[in-house]
């Protein structure tokens, strides 16, 4: 069963005066659904709403206080038609908890060189209204979105619809919850963090719970099911020998079906959407999960692997993101390299657990051993990625603030084939290049672990950390080392003076 975003939605609010009269407004009324019209009939990942046109500071304060009250809101867009005075928003914006976008557009594309009157001009003030908003948006210091454009261009679409995907994943965010079974793997610094101040910061709870809960509901799974589940397997996924009935391992497909079966169980009857799970602590399970954990992001869920509950969470966050895309998202590691001089690769990969939504083709699912963790050999599905587009994102807890460090990187084909590593494994080239980019995330303080997808953009994923008030640090084309070492001192120096030293 799919784990889906709640449904949400975009309201849309214009902002006029009663300055101009009845048939200005009506117009303006006019004009805003149409554009509302439009946005809906462009392909956008989210639906607008269009709500009456704002010419009052009690209007204004209702109608946002609304929007943030009402479960399916996910965010508002506001666009001054003619001018609005912007002392009238100041109540309603300090009321507003819904993402803004601020849209500067106006109705008409061109000007009517030969017909242009003063009639025209009062109707269509954007390009000054839109800077009255501006400024009591900055005076209120409003973290928010200005998308420029008309209305009908693509540009305008695109980042119209980054920003409704962020938008979704923040709301999903809101009250969300997170299980870790078992704790962090022992002695590493990365993969923990500030439970308390990240539900604070980003909404979401995140909860230890003893692996023994989850094997009562492991061994409570029945004949029935394992073997309905068993056979879902092998008519999904290409499957070894071993595996299929009368295969001499076809006992750890069961106990992986098993172990699905009480994984879906535990998830769903706490209502989380993510989990970690750790090799130093299976006490009462046959075999790390592999598979399960698998199919269970595929599904939606997000993942962190040796406890890290931070990755996991961005991982379901990327997955509400690309809810509406053909490409997947998957939790991810930087692996090993291949550095050949002027062709270095990244090999990103894990011991099981990447979900086959980023696979390229039909994934093979196998048995080998593991080598760690003293438990049976796991069942894992075993695939390749595709070439193209992708990037890798970490959120990482730097004791006074959490900081989004994005890579944008190039997938590739492996140049060779891979028969002797039996796990999933994408092969990338880091932007701008392998010195730069590696040498960045370092001294950025990046995690080994991140989440990859090449389903949406950085732009998406600034966004996103806009909304959550946090430190976005891009790593891309035109990246240098000094450049990101002066960019990091910076914003050391700004979160210093904007937050003081206390974790945000």
């Amino acid at each position: 069963m799919k784990l889906a975003p709640s449904p949400s939605n975009i309201w849309f609010f214009t902002g006029s005066q009663h300055l101009y009269g009845g048939d200005t407004l009506r117009k303006v009324a006019d004009h805003s659904q149409t554009i509302v019209n439009g946005l809906n009939d462009g392909g956008l990942p989210l639906p607008v709403v269009a709500k009456p046109v704002l010419t009052t500071p009690d209007a204004i304060h209702t109608a946002l206080t609304e929007a943030s009250a009402d479960p399916e809101c996910a965010g508002v867009i506001c666009w001054m038609h003619t001018f609005s005075p912007a002392k009238m928003w100041i109540r309603g914006l300090k009321a507003l908890t819904r993402p803004l976008l601020h849209l500067h557009t106006q109705f008409n594309r061109d000007l009517p060189w030969a017909s242009i009157d003063m009639d025209f001009m009062n109707l269509n003030q954007s390009a000054h209204g839109d800077r009255e908003f501006g400024f009591m948006c900055s005076r209120l210091r409003l973290d928010r979105k200005v998308v420029a454009g008309h209305w009908e261009d693509a540009a305008v679409h695109s980042a119209v619809a980054d920003w409704m995907r962020a938008a979704r994943a923040w709301r999903d965010g809101q009250g969300a919850r997170f299980a870790r079974f078992g704790d962090n793997m022992r002695q590493v610094a990365v993969t923990e963090g500030d439970k308390v101040a990240a539900e604070t910061r980003f909404g979401y709870s995140v909860n230890g719970y003893g692996v023994g809960d989850l094997v009562a509901k492991v061994n409570a799974a029945s004949d029935k099911e394992i073997d309905a589940l068993a056979a879902e397997y092998l008519g999904t996924y290409e499957t070894v020998p071993a595996l299929r009935p009368g295969g001499d391992a076809h006992a750890a497909l069961r106990e992986a079906a098993r172990i699905e079966l009480g994984m879906r169980a535990f998830l769903d009857e706490g209502g989380f959407k993510g989990f970690t799970t750790t090799f130093e602590d299976l006490h009462g399970l046959a075999q790390l999960p592999g598979l399960p954990v698998q199919r269970l992001m595929a599904d939606g869920y997000g993942f962190g692997a040796e406890g890290d509950w931070k990755t996991a969470a961005l991982v379901r966050a990327l997955k509400v993101m690309a809810a509406d895309r053909p490409e997947g998202v998957a939790f991810m590691e930087d692996y090993t390299y291949h550095l050949e001089t002027g062709a270095e690769k990244v090999l990103g990969s894990h011991m099981l657990e990447i979900c086959p939504s980023i696979a390229k083709g039909k994934p093979r699912l196998e048995i080998h051993p593991l080598g760690i963790g003293g438990k049976a050999d796991p069942v894992r599905l075993v695939f390749d990625c595709p070439a193209g587009p992708a990037l890798n994102a970490s959120v990482v807890d730097l004791g006074n603030r959490f900081r989004l460090l994005v890579n944008t990187v190039d997938a590739v084909e492996p140049e060779q084939d891979l028969p002797n590593l039996p796990v999933a494994r994408t092969l990338w080239k880091p932007q701008p290049d392998f010195a730069t980019a590696t040498a960045a995330w370092i001294l950025a303080g990046g995690a080994h672990h991140t989440a990859y997808t090449r389903a949406v953009g950085a732009a998406c994923l600034e966004d996103f950390a806009e909304m959550a008030g946090i430190e976005y640090l891009l790593i891309g084309p035109d990246t240098t080392v000094s450049g990101i070492k002066r960019e990091i001192r910076w914003n050391d120096l700004y979160h210093h003076l904007a937050h003081g030293l206390g974790h945000t």
